[in-house]
């Protein structure tokens, strides 16, 4: 009876474990979803709350999780003028990423020209078909202004992340100099951080709902028969993504001497959860635990990853271009490249800061057509019914990108722990440490 409960048990308990995995959940969710928009796509149509609804709560508990991570970060740190040459870096960073993934895509656009062909009479246009939203054109004094709260708490209980974030940078440099003043207080912060990441990890648990309901509405609303016109472009910037997740990120991981495909295994979850659900912002509480057990310093991924998620948006730059491009191009606009660059110039001003808005590249799209004016904003209507399809790419990207690049200036600060690094993204592969420094409990499965 013994031998046989024993053999019976690994087989159960392997299927146990697969079953309580959150990506496998996440996975089996999208299937379920994408059946459902198929085959009943007027049930999927009215599960959209479900994605709603949990957006909504990761959005509750993202301002917490940055002031918390962002304030002990700075308020522990030895030498305030690291946090300074953090954020230096890390900006430097973001606008040589934010250039080429732009040129990539305008080089593309102009290489294989997806618009060419449509000859889309401007007179058929209506403005009406652009969203309501695309009208809110982003422009610098708005971007500076959202970076000023009403209050001081207010940025911490509101959703606006720039505030929130330059709330909380000037929170941990006040902590730090305080000194010994301030000690309880950072430890109360500190306190707080493990009760916020416990309220992640349980709304992380509702992923597969809300990506159950995501899928199923875009499948039901949208369906195959309504992309084939635009099919080319989505099949053209899909393909696009990939080439620069392989080539762009890989050369900078492989320059890291880390594995690009390693980190994606690594953050299966959050990337899976991004794409189905297109929400940057779904991931980045459980994107901060996972790179501070990857080995990035607390200081490097509390100023980073917020900033990141605002200013590194390399999917939506490429997205922006080769959109701009396709709208020329199916008009029968020809652009001059002294035009393209001047629009790559704006595009690079205005695509700053709108990660927490919905729909922010669509905003900066329509604030670049505006401010160039060779597009009339109504053409804006031909990508609308598949901007929430071009997004997913978007965002695995921004996610994707962020995390590489929190990586790569953890290394240039010296604040990376390679030898830990590389034994969570290359599992069998390092030595295991010796048996006293062995410590499993900081390196959790995906959840």
């Amino acid at each position: 009876m013994t031998p046989t409960a024993v053999t019976d048990r690994p087989p159960r308990s392997r299927l146990n474990r697969l079953l309580r995995e959150l990506w496998f959940q996440v996975v089996l969710a999208a299937v379920l979803g994408i059946a459902v928009g198929l085959f009943a796509p007027g049930v999927g149509e009215e599960l959209k709350p479900l994605n709603d609804w949990f957006i909504a709560l990761v959005k509750m508990i993202v301002v917490p999780v940055v002031f918390c991570v962002v304030t002990t970060g700075i308020a522990s740190m030895d030498n305030l003028r690291k946090a300074g040459r953090i954020g230096v870096k890390a900006i430097g960073y973001f606008l040589v990423l934010s250039l080429v993934s732009m040129l990539i895509g305008l080089v593309v656009a102009n290489v294989f020209q997806p618009g060419a062909g449509l000859h889309v009479d401007p007179s058929t246009l209506r403005a009406e078909d652009v969203p309501e939203t695309a009208t809110e054109h982003a422009t610098f004094t708005g971007f500076v202004s959202s970076l000023i709260p009403t209050s001081l708490l207010g940025a911490i209980t509101g959703d606006a992340i720039l505030a929130a974030l330059m709330v909380s940078i000037v929170f941990g440099v006040a902590l730090n100099m305080a000194g010994e003043d301030g000690a309880p207080l950072t430890r109360g912060i500190k306190a707080l951080s493990d009760v916020v990441f416990r309220i992640v990890g349980w709304v992380m648990r509702l992923a597969p709902l809300g990506t159950f309901g995501a899928l199923a509405m875009v499948v039901a609303t949208y369906g195959a028969e309504s992309l084939k016109q635009l099919a080319y472009l989505i099949l053209l910037f899909t393909a696009t993504c990939v080439v620069y997740v392989l080539v762009v990120l890989g050369a900078i991981m492989r320059a890291c001497r880390l594995s690009l495909f390693g980190l994606m295994r690594f953050l299966k979850t959050e990337l899976l959860v991004a794409l189905s659900t297109c929400s940057s912002e779904a991931v980045l509480p459980q994107l901060v635990r996972k790179l501070e057990t990857l080995g990035v310093g607390r200081p490097v991924v509390g100023i980073v990853i917020p900033s990141g998620f605002s200013f590194n948006l390399d999917g939506s730059a490429v997205y922006l271009t080769m959109a701009s491009m396709f709208l020329a191009q199916a008009m029968g606009i020809d652009l001059s490249w002294q035009q393209q660059l001047v629009m790559v110039g704006v595009m690079m001003l205005t695509s700053k800061g709108t990660a927490g808005i919905a729909g922010g590249a669509f905003i900066v799209l329509a604030s670049t057509v505006t401010a160039v004016g060779h597009i009339p904003l109504a053409a804006l209507s031909l990508i609308v019914g598949v901007d929430r399809i071009l997004n997913e790419g978007r965002v695995f990207i921004n996610v994707l990108g962020n995390a590489v690049a929190t990586i790569v200036i953890g290394k240039w600060e010296n604040d990376f722990d390679t030898a830990r690094a590389r034994s969570v993204l290359h599992p069998g592969k390092t030595p295991p440490p010796p048996p006293a420094t062995v410590d499993t409990t900081k390196v959790p499965a995906d959840s």
